[in-house]
């Protein structure tokens, strides 16, 4: 697995309103928006693209275009879905799936309660959007979802990431044997007790929609 946090002053700016607690769920929507479309930036690189002949205003060309099977996007819910519109901001022409996971405040393990997603992912580039890498079980259980389908490339992208969160996700991908990323903006110092990250910007899905889990 390989973990890219972004290192970019604009990155860093908005990240660090986003972590005021002052900041308004409206505010916090539309920051995250804007920081996932710069984190999808990064986290694309590796989008798979074919030739593509095409006729400017002044001459034939040869450029690119994305690949078929379409890149396909797939937020956890509900936090996730925050993130949504600022990565197909980005990349527009993406597929959308989406999956359902809870996890057990005591336990800390999670489950999955819905999914929409095509039955087999063979030969897809997975985008999965998390907030919060914490403990790391959410995106080990979704990454393992996705990759029993087929997927055969897969990049998450979350706004925070703990120490320890990175540990676990790597330990609960120990079977997987393919290409998987984490692009995030910042690797925080820990986790308290609860299992938040700290410091952290407090409950992702709170913030974004103003209601309890």
């Amino acid at each position: 697995m390989r973990l890219h946090v972004v290192d970019h002053p604009l990155v860093a700016h908005k990240l660090t309103a986003l972590r005021d607690q002052r900041t308004a769920s409206p505010e916090f929507r539309r920051l995250t928006e804007e920081l996932v479309t710069l984190l999808a930036y990064e986290a694309t690189r590796d989008v798979r693209v074919e030739p593509s002949s095409i006729t400017t205003p002044v001459s034939p060309t040869e450029g690119v275009s994305l690949s078929r099977p379409r890149p396909l996007v797939v937020p956890i819910l509900r936090a996730g879905l925050g993130m949504l519109e600022g990565m197909m901001r980005l990349v527009p022409t993406a597929e959308v799936g989406f999956l359902g996971m809870v996890r057990n405040e005591e336990t800390l393990e999670a489950s999955t309660y819905a999914e929409r997603l095509p039955a087999d992912l063979s030969g897809r580039q997975c985008y999965v959007l998390d907030p919060m890498l914490a403990t790391g079980g959410t995106l080990a259980a979704a990454i393992n979802f996705l990759t029993d389908r087929g997927a055969d490339h897969i990049t998450a992208i979350c706004l925070l990431v703990a120490p320890e969160g990175v540990a676990n996700l790597e330990a609960g991908l120990a079977g997987v044997d393919v290409p998987v990323a984490v692009v995030t903006a910042a690797q925080d110092e820990r986790l308290n007790e609860k299992g938040y990250i700290v410091p952290g910007l407090g409950d992702a899905g709170d913030r974004l929609y103003g209601l309890a889990e």
